[in-house]
């Protein structure tokens, strides 16, 4: 059984926690979409992916680009990808760009990624777009998934955010 006040504690040390990893910025003004939550860009990351929506066979990945503050769709923005190949490693035949449409949407068609280094199988994403601040995420497909839905959220640019003009890795737009 747990002390009194036991979860007041742990929710006090959560919401802590949440605001010490939030973006800076974060918070500032009330978000309709809760924005996307960011992840370690890995040290397989290599700019420069050639533009293609398709890097393998047999997964499906889609979603749309939207804006924190009101959720509306973000056209135009440039998403990078990048996972191992079914033989468990990094090469550049895994590795993409795609632009949202004008409605925001975008589609990737890829294998299932296998678990690399003991982790989940996942897709790494840089996704940055002007007047937003990028993000570096990842996404985990379910086992046997043939396909999936993945909105990226955006939080608005500010200069509060420390972005002005540069995009997730802190390169001048």
């Amino acid at each position: 059984m747990n002390p009194p006040g036991h979860w007041t504690g742990v929710l006090q040390g959560g919401f802590l926690l949440l605001a010490l990893l939030a973006p800076a910025g974060w918070g500032a003004e009330s978000y309709r979409c809760t924005p996307t939550p960011w992840a370690e860009i890995g040290p397989f990351y290599r700019p420069g992916a050639p533009v293609r929506s398709s890097i393998g066979k047999g997964y499906e990945l889609s979603g749309t680009v939207r804006s924190a503050r009101d959720c509306s769709p973000v056209a135009n923005a440039r998403i990078e990808v990048w996972q191992v190949g079914p033989d468990g490693r990094y090469d550049d035949d895994h590795r993409a760009t795609i632009y949202s449409g004008a409605d925001g949407r975008y589609r990737l068609q890829t294998s299932l990624p296998p678990p690399y280094g003991g982790g989940r199988p996942h897709i790494h994403f840089v996704v940055d777009a002007r007047g937003y601040d990028g993000v570096i995420t990842q996404h985990y497909p379910l086992k046997g998934a043939k396909r999936a839905g993945f909105d990226l959220v955006l939080l608005p640019e500010t200069a509060a955010s420390g972005s002005r003009g540069r995009d997730p890795l802190g390169r001048p737009r």
